[in-house]
């Protein structure tokens, strides 16, 4: 578990489902996620335990972030192999998704911030990167806020769709870190 100002970063929980499940089925939210298609409540339930598996297996994960004055599941965000790119591999993938409401209001920084602190300090992770489609400038604007910098354009061969690739060091992390 991390903790925030504003947030709790944790586990998930067998409760979290159907909050994540409300973030999943909204197609804006999902706009930029593979081929944005939403995703149902066993889609949901399968994601969190992949998300869970990838925790025991690789020693890090997606964190479900939770606002502490309220307790409400906002989405998620961590640490995973981009295995849908395997261009990118040897790597670990800094992410989030957030419900809508708690867009344009610096959780994702706030909640990936922590995340990369985790990666680079706690797993001793050497490079981190952030995909983003292009036209997602709200997860571009994230990722240059969090020091990452962008590497390069491809193409996302799990849906067909062009991403640009960020990236930061542990180096660069040490004298940028947000």
């Amino acid at each position: 578990m991390l903790e925030t100002p504003r947030l709790v970063l944790r586990r998930w929980r067998a409760d979290d489902v159907a909050p994540m499940t409300a973030v999943n089925e909204d197609p804006e939210v999902m706009r930029w996620i593979g081929d944005g298609g939403v995703r149902d409540e066993q889609q949901t339930r399968l994601g969190i335990e992949a998300m869970e598996h990838e925790w025991e297996s690789q020693g890090f994960g997606l964190f479900a972030v939770e606002i502490r004055a309220t307790g409400e599941l906002a989405g998620f965000t961590g640490l995973s192999v981009p295995d849908f790119m395997p261009e990118l591999l040897p790597a670990v993938e800094v992410g989030w998704r957030l419900g809508r409401a708690y867009w344009g209001q610096g959780v994702a920084t706030e909640a990936a911030a922590a995340a990369l602190r985790f990666g680079f300090e706690e797993c001793g992770v050497d490079r981190m990167v952030g995909i983003a489609q292009l036209g997602n400038g709200a997860s571009e604007r994230v990722m240059t806020k969090l020091g990452m910098r962008p590497v390069r354009e491809t193409v996302d061969p799990s849906c067909g769709r062009r991403v640009r690739v960020f990236e930061l060091s542990s180096e660069q992390y040490g004298t940028a870190s947000p």
